[in-house]
């Protein structure tokens, strides 16, 4: 099919909530029983590399559980008629286990470990494990390869040129309230069609003209924008 329309999604927690994901942070503040900066800062590492390891240790071992739901199958299926481009907020690797094959983590990924002297080494994590002593080519230590609160986003800047590309920009489990990442809807060019799929109507400030809210769960959102997308956009 030539000249496919581009596609941009921008996804979060929710659409891997429907797939046993735990949300990346409880009502009280806590993710599965931590606080947020014990584990998810860099002063959190700093204080407790232990700690912070176990617990990616053990959201890796959950992950690898973890099957794609019809939401990801479907945003999969529409490369056929779509030239799709995923933003993830997510860090685990549900978008590609479904068969997705543009997905850009602005969070980093679950399954990926970098060097702490050099953050360009990135190497895969082999199975869900790892270990304080694990290290680098140069020798320093492995850390998570997420990015962590008050830590720079690298990949907002394709991910910002990606939004301005976009023929039609669809947000999914994601209730718009994380920045930078809910930065992106309003990089999207004038007149554009934007699809916002959550349960709660996210608030957005300037014009809603030609934005369409489906207040439904990712699946079922995604079942129901896939047939409108095939009858009206191709």
């Amino acid at each position: 099919m030539p000249n496919k329309k581009k596609l941009v999604v921008l996804s979060g927690a929710g659409i891997s909530a429907e797939s046993g994901i735990k949300t990346f942070r409880d009502s009280d503040g806590l993710w599965e029983g931590h606080s947020i900066e014990d584990v998810a800062t860099p002063e959190g590492w700093r204080r407790n590399p232990q700690l912070v390891l176990d617990f990616y240790n053990e959201r890796r071992k959950q992950g690898l559980e973890a099957e794609p739901n019809a939401a990801h199958l479907i945003l999969a299926e529409l490369e056929k008629y779509f030239d799709v481009q995923i933003i993830t907020q997510n860090v685990d690797n549900l978008h590609e286990k479904a068969g997705s094959n543009n997905v850009l983590h602005l969070h980093g990924e679950l399954y990926k470990s970098r060097s702490t002297k050099d953050p360009s080494l990135v190497y895969d994590v082999k199975g869900w494990e790892l270990k304080l002593g694990d290290t680098c080519e140069l020798g320093s230590q492995l850390r998570p390869n997420i990015v962590w609160f008050r830590e720079e986003v690298p990949m907002m800047v394709p991910a910002v040129e990606l939004a301005e590309q976009a023929d039609i920009f669809i947000v999914v489990g994601t209730s718009l309230v994380v920045y930078p990442a809910a930065g992106l809807v309003y990089y999207v060019p004038p007149r554009v069609p934007i699809f916002v799929i959550d349960p709660k109507t996210p608030e957005m400030s300037g014009s809603t003209k030609y934005v369409t809210f489906i207040q439904e769960k990712a699946t079922v959102g995604m079942t129901m924008l896939r047939e409108k997308l095939l009858k009206e956009y191709l």
